[in-house]
């Protein structure tokens, strides 16, 4: 008699199983059997891969000198464009000038294309030729300039086929250059606009909104920086909202005071556009100024890095004010 089993037991229950695949011999990497099998190496834990964000704090004496910035910047183009007459667009455009070598200064350093140096100096005489253009052009209008746009983007590209490691780099470096040569040619829109009947209080309702917003936009964040937008952003949530709200309230109440066909509504439009995208091109900036951080790269110069973002977006709202004033002011 072979000896039983309890019954109350069974050979192949779950415990019992677990303990014969344990005693059996591990087939090993080449097919075979072996009796004595490596341990596996323990498995990291996930923390040790993932990697960590920095979390930059919001620096509030920064945060009040870039909306400062912002709002002289603003209170410049505003003031140059109400002085600005038949005969006196000069002093105007030489103040846009000013303010298109601060961009390109601003945006070669960020960008950092590839021959820096003969696209800045391509960028620079656009942004003369653009300004001079926008005054001496017959009719007032922004074609001219928008041929010089293209022409400055050929030669640019043109410059950064010279040596063969600027070619390596020129697919990569499309996008930035463009971006450096249309924000020069914009600051140019405001000479235009001040040519035209209603031009003036445009420049007035729009660059107002803009110079509000983005004040308003920093001020909060050196007071309440939350929601957070991103760790690795100095941002709040708060301070875009409100700005936006803020300069659209604005030019809705100087639409309300100026001459026809200003209306509040209008002035509402205009100021929820222009101040709309004010906040997202300034935003994109400081997100922008992140990913460099995380990937490594040397940071940007620290003049050039908080000028950025007010450059920037005052030199991407400027043609939406002219095509808004065109098609619902004129």
């Amino acid at each position: 008699m072979f000896p039983t089993t309890p019954r109350d037991s069974d050979a192949w229950d779950e415990d019992v199983s677990r303990e014969i695949a344990r005693s059996a011999p591990r087939r090993g990497d080449s097919g075979f059997y072996a009796g004595d099998r490596p341990e596996e190496p323990a498995e990291d834990d996930e923390d040790e891969f993932e990697e960590e964000v920095r979390f930059v704090p919001v620096r509030r004496q920064l945060s009040v000198a870039i909306g400062g910035f912002a709002a002289l910047l603003g209170a410049g183009l505003i003031l140059g464009a109400q002085s600005s007459g038949p005969d006196a667009r000069l002093p105007y455009a030489i103040v846009l000038l000013g303010v298109q070598a601060l961009y390109v200064l601003a945006f070669t350093m960020a960008i950092r294309p590839p021959a820096a140096g003969i696209v800045a100096g391509v960028c620079m005489a656009t942004g003369l030729a653009a300004d001079y253009l926008a005054v001496t052009s017959d009719p007032a209008g922004v074609l001219d300039l928008i041929y010089l746009l293209v022409g400055g983007f050929v030669v640019a590209l043109v410059g950064q086929t010279i040596r063969a490691k600027d070619r390596l780099q020129l697919r990569d470096a499309l996008g930035g250059t463009f971006v450096i040569v249309l924000g020069v040619v914009s600051f140019a829109t405001p000479l235009v606009l001040v040519r035209k009947p209603i031009g003036t209080q445009a420049v007035l309702v729009c660059l107002a909104a803009v110079a509000l917003s983005l004040l308003v936009a920093h001020l909060t964040d050196a007071v309440f920086p939350k929601p957070r937008i991103a760790p690795a952003v100095p941002r709040g949530a708060t301070g875009v909202i409100l700005g936006a709200m803020l300069g659209t309230l604005a030019a809705a109440a100087l639409g309300s005071v100026l001459v026809l066909p200003f209306t509040p509504a209008k002035g509402a439009i205009l100021g929820f556009a222009v101040a709309g995208i004010a906040g997202l091109v300034d935003l994109a900036v400081n997100f922008s100024e992140a990913g460099r951080s995380m990937a490594g790269d040397a940071p940007t110069f620290w003049v050039a890095r908080h000028m950025q973002g007010p450059l920037g977006a005052f030199a991407l709202s400027l043609p939406i004010t002219y095509i808004l004033t065109s098609f619902m002011l004129s």
